[in-house]
Parts: C-alpha cells; structure tokens; sequence
C-alpha cells in the first residue's frame, strides 16, 4: 500500500499507509471514541472540514451500508485509524469503506499510533492537519498548512440550499438547517410530523409565513458565532412558536437569548457521554458531536435554566426557558450512531407543541 503522512500544526508527523482517496487534504484534527458507527460519524455534515481519528482500534469490519447514512453527501476532511479492515464481513455490507471513501475522494490514513494522537490532542487542544503522500516534502506541507485558515462558512456548505417537504398529517414543524442528520427527519417522521426542511438563513418573516407548529433547530458544523443571522432569526421568533434545538441549534437559541458560547480544547466526539437531568437527578448515555458548549456562567438574566450537565466535565448539556416555549440539548438525542436513552425529548416537543395549539383552539390531525 502507498505510504502516507498525517502531519500536525506542531510539526508532529505520523507515518502511515494509505487507503481510500489519494487527495491531499487539510482540516481540524478530532477524536471520535465509538467503538461503532463509523459510517454514520463520515456522513455527519457535523464533522465538515475536519479530520476524524477513530480511536477504536479495527475500522471498516463491517463494510458500508445503505441504511446508515446520515446524509447523502459526506463532509469529512479525511480518516484516520489504527487498523483498517480490508475484508469486511455482515450480512449487510454492501461495498469496503475503501472503495466508499474514493468514491467520494475522501482519504484515510491506517497503521497510526491513534491512542497516541488521541493523548497529544487532549494535552495540547485540537489543531489543524494534512494529510499527504510520503513522497511530498512535510516541510513545505507544515508551511502550507500553518498558513492555512480553518473555514467559517461550515453551516453554508452544509445546508439545503432550497426548502422541501417531508409529508406527515401530524405537527407542522419547520426544521431549519444548520446540517443536518438524517436520524432528526426519522424522529420526526416516526412521530408523524409534517416536516418542512428550510435553508440556514430564512427569515423570522418566512419561517413565520409557513404557519408552523414547531421550529426545530438541528445540529450543524462549526462556529455558532459564525451563523449571526440565525441568531436573529431566532430573537424574532421566541415566544411565538414552540422551539427545540439540538446540538448547533442548542448553542444559537443560547445566543439568542444572550448567552455565549466558546471553544472548548478538543470537545465532545463519541457515542458514551454521561449527561444527568438536573430536574429527575437521573443518568443518561449520549451521542455527541461539538466543539463548542454554551458557557454556564453567561446564562444569568437570559430567561434560559440549566437544565442538564455532562458528568465528565460539567458543561451545559440542555436549558430551557423560563417564559417561551423553547429549550434546546447539546448531545444528539436522535443517536445514529449511539445510544436511543434520550429519544423521549422529541415527545417534549410534541408535548409542547400540543399545548400552544390546545391555547389557539387548533385541532392538529395525528
């Protein structure tokens, strides 16, 4: 097999082989601790730009599958594992996760010391990183790659340009798109709703035109901070219609209602997250997927109660308003991949939902 370099901004360099595509690529350098779930971690939107390294040691065991995308397009910068498996065996695998990641020029770097790599990035914070062929001069590719700037435009990248619909006699929601999972639409679907998916950017006037239900506010890549528009669609919209937001979507309604948020040194990327229920005092497994959290000490005078924390490190896991109808979670109650512990608070927003119709005297068909 070729042999390939994955270089970091602090000059470290891996050597590798490589497999899948053969294009030089650069991003943010991230963990993944799922010992499954790989295929739907590489078609995450949530993880566009960055490059994935799968702690778990084997990878690709089970080949890949026409059930467990999470979109049509993957978004990730590049792989990196320990030991890629060449000869998958389940007896629903339908193509190698090589011949996959060429198709969609995505390349992979296996034989890498990956618990090593996971160390240094929890010591030293993610960074940024290339992934190049071992021929390539890695001085010239550490200045390249210094002199490059992470992208912004993430949740531009990622986000349905045009609305559709999603057919259901049930709530109306609007489901603005940050980047969206698959696994939200399912959750909705299964509960019945009448989905209609919106671009990142539409209006608090537009959004308000459809005469929906419910907003939802799905999960997406990148900065908060860096989607100021859909900040200020959501100040427009509070207390009009019920909102949920999950993940990106919790983070914009935090900053909606003027908390803030920061970067946090290598972020949350698994399928085990802890997360307690400040209100039932019980435990729950998550799947997460972030590299910002809302700062805790920032929700004073927002109208915004903490709601949830992660056991680990105590960040915001979930807040609710006080006044509106309106609450948000940071880990990914839809799974995919994960644990299913969380699914109920789509039933909240159903819940929520009900009782702003049941106010108006409107009679929602289910």
């Amino acid at each position: 097999m070729q042999k390939r370099n994955l270089i970091l901004e602090d000059g470290t360099v891996f050597e590798g082989y490589g497999f899948g595509s053969e294009e030089v690529s650069k991003g943010e350098i991230v963990f993944n601790t799922g010992m499954t779930g790989y295929q739907e971690v590489i078609t995450d939107p949530s993880y566009y730009g960055q490059i994935v390294t799968m702690t778990y040691p084997v990878i690709g065991s089970y080949g890949i599958n026409r059930d467990d995308y999470e979109t049509v397009t993957p978004f990730i910068h590049g792989l990196i594992v320990k030991e890629y498996s060449e000869h998958p065996s389940n007896f629903r695998n339908e193509e190698t996760l090589d011949s996959f990641l060429k198709a969609n020029n995505i390349p992979g770097v296996a034989g890498i010391d990956t618990r090593k790599l996971t160390r240094m990035i929890r010591k030293h914070g993610t960074m940024k990183a290339a992934i190049i062929s071992a021929e390539e001069d890695a001085e010239k590719a550490l200045e390249e790659l210094r002199n490059t700037a992470l992208p912004t435009d993430q949740v531009k990248q990622t986000s349905t340009n045009n609305p559709y619909v999603v057919p259901g006699r049930g709530h109306r929601v609007v489901l603005v798109d940050f980047g969206v999972k698959h696994g939200i639409l399912r959750e909705l679907t299964k509960r019945d709703c009448q989905i209609t998916v919106v671009p990142y950017n539409y209006s608090a006037e537009e959004i308000l035109r459809l005469r929906p239900d419910g907003i939802m506010l799905t999960n997406g890549p990148g900065n908060p901070k860096d989607v100021p528009e859909a900040v200020e669609m959501i100040k427009e919209v509070l207390g009009q219609v019920p909102i949920f937001g999950i993940c990106l979507g919790h983070q914009l309604l935090s900053l909606a209602c003027g908390a803030d948020t920061e970067k946090m040194k290598f972020g949350h990327r698994g399928s085990n997250h802890p997360v307690k229920d400040l209100k039932t005092d019980r435990t729950y497994l998550t799947s997460q997927n972030h590299s910002y959290a809302v700062n805790p000490a920032t929700l004073e005078n927002t109208g915004l109660k903490l709601t949830q924390i992660a056991i680990n490190d105590e960040t915001v896991e979930g807040v609710k308003h006080t006044i509106h109808e309106a609450f948000s979670v940071q880990y990914h109650p839809e799974a995919s991949p994960g644990p299913e512990d969380t699914n109920y608070v789509f039933d909240e927003f159903l819940k929520m939902m009900d009782k702003k119709a049941k106010k108006q005297g409107v009679h929602i068909h289910a």
